[in-house]
């Protein structure tokens, strides 16, 4: 028997009609036999094409309020028989069943009810049931029948039945059963989601939105995106967006969402190296690129203002991979696309998640984001001297960075400028030492710069080293069984340190 199979009547019941109306004035030009429910036979008979109700065909009505419309062995028959078994067709003509070869429904909108924030009810009513078992019915027949779950396929659909006549191969319909099946799960997912809430004892995730990547971390690596980058940023500009510069965008938008004041940011790595919080984005460019003006080569730039002509003149004499920003004037704009492969990103409002998964053995892990960031109100003084008002601005201005750093992070700051940091060392002291040793080579004069740690310090040392280099006030989170010995000799040596009792590891 050929794969290929003529569709002479469909199966019409969907919630919504955009675009619907091309796809039915094509089968109908077919000769297609339509059957439909409700609202979606009111729009094809306003068409002028003729349709037959499902009731017509079952003999019973759409009932409990529409929760029953197709649920019938007369529709499921006629969709679930296998033309190649004589029996199931000698049953079809039995019970008097006509074939259906194609099917077209979507489901009610579940997640869009959730987002708008319904009562229980409203949602429960959104649970789609007739839906759900007609696509899952036809999928499973794809040997004999065509479905199409979504209005995201009504062109593909066209192009099948302008290209085919109305006839369909065995791969068409296979492919259409593969999309009809990643539509019923990822709506099972949502449901369950819905009722698990944050107590469900499994992981349902579903993402569509598949992006190809030129390759993963490293070039004998595949990998791939999943997921809407479009709500995240419009790309203006430069060359397709890989898998290394995915983490770092990540990386910078969360870090440079924690400012409210104007603030530029350069990554490398998922690592800060230069940030500035300034009055004019002008200065807090400069200044953040003076933090490691050569880790900063290659880098990815981020800032939460307008980035202006003056700012992308002086921005374009260093050559980095991505800039994002909220906006950009016309001639900052002429003068960042004179770099072909630079990829310039503008800055959508949209919320991130809440939740991280990392796969790893033969599992995945799932935490809370680390969403926590603390205030002047959470730093406990623990020393006899208190931090002045500009080291107090400091401090949190520097929690924020070694918060986004990868542990083990030390990160000295003063003015609002990151002076350096130590990221990823298996020490502290190590992370120190290479933080002061940076601020250095740079030229930075520690006098009177404050010290992050991303976690307690175990031993007075890390401490005393600071001190030795000028710094004169530390935050850390505290909780260390010798904390009282980094008091005393803060205490001894003139320093302020507080407490926030917020460990920040980033592995």
């Amino acid at each position: 028997m050929s794969n290929e199979q003529k569709i002479k009547s469909a199966l019409i019941s969907v919630y919504y009609k955009d675009g619907l109306d091309l796809v039915v004035k094509k089968l109908n030009h077919l000769g297609v036999r339509i059957y439909s429910t409700g609202g979606t036979l009111s729009f094809i008979h306003e068409l002028g094409v003729a349709a037959e109700s499902v009731e017509s065909l079952t003999g019973y009505p759409s009932i409990l309020g529409g929760r029953v419309k197709t649920l019938h062995p007369k529709v499921f028959g006629g969709i679930l028989a296998r033309r190649e078994l004589q029996g199931d067709l000698d049953q079809l003509i039995e019970y008097e069943i006509p074939q259906i070869d194609l099917v077209i429904v979507d489901l009610y909108p579940f997640e869009e009810t959730v987002a708008s924030g319904a009562a229980d009810q409203a949602i429960v009513e959104k649970i789609d049931i007739g839906g759900i078992s007609l696509i899952r019915a036809a999928a499973k027949n794809f040997n004999d029948v065509t479905i199409v779950a979504s209005r995201n396929q009504y062109g593909e659909l066209l192009h099948v039945l302008e290209s085919g006549s109305g006839i369909t191969t065995l791969e068409q319909r296979r492919n259409f059963a593969r999309e009809a099946f990643n539509v019923s799960s990822h709506y099972d997912a949502a449901i369950f989601n819905y009722f698990s809430g944050d107590s469900g004892n499994a992981i349902k995730v579903s993402v569509s939105g598949k992006k190809e990547l030129r390759y993963g971390e490293n070039p004998h690596q595949k990998g791939a995106f999943f997921g809407n980058l479009d709500a995240i940023f419009t790309q203006l500009h430069g060359k397709e967006i890989s898998y290394n510069n995915l983490l770092d965008i990540d990386a910078a938008i969360n870090l440079v969402d924690e400012y409210s004041e104007t603030t530029f940011a350069i990554l490398k790595h998922n690592n800060a190296c230069g940030a500035a919080s300034r009055p004019s984005l002008m200065t807090a460019w400069k200044d953040a690129l003076a933090g490691d003006p050569i880790s900063a080569f290659g880098g990815i730039l981020i800032t939460n203002t307008a980035v202006t002509a003056d700012v992308a003149t002086d921005i374009n004499t260093l050559f980095f991979e991505v800039i994002i920003a909220p906006e950009y004037s016309p001639e900052a704009l002429d003068v960042l696309k004179t770099k072909k492969n630079r990829i310039i990103l503008v800055r959508k409002p949209h919320a991130l998640g809440k939740q991280q998964f990392r796969s790893l053995l033969n599992g995945v892990m799932v935490q809370d984001k680390d969403l926590k960031t603390e205030v002047e109100a959470d730093m406990q003084v623990k020393t006899t001297k208190s931090p002045t008002k500009a080291e107090i601005s400091d401090m949190m201005f520097a929690n924020i960075l070694v918060k986004h750093s990868k542990s083990n992070a030390i990160v000295l700051a003063k003015d609002g400028m990151l002076l350096a940091s130590g990221v990823g060392q298996t020490s502290r002291v190590d992370a120190l030492r290479h933080a002061i040793e940076k601020a250095k080579s740079f030229g930075f004069d520690l006098t009177g710069a404050v010290m992050a740690s991303d976690a307690f310090f175990p031993f007075a040392d890390s401490i005393e080293i600071a001190h030795n280099a000028g710094i004169t006030s530390v935050i850390q989170p505290g909780g260390s069984v010798k904390d009282q010995d980094t008091i005393d000799y803060c205490n001894a040596n003139g320093m302020a340190m507080v407490f926030t009792g917020v460990r920040h590891f980033k592995h």
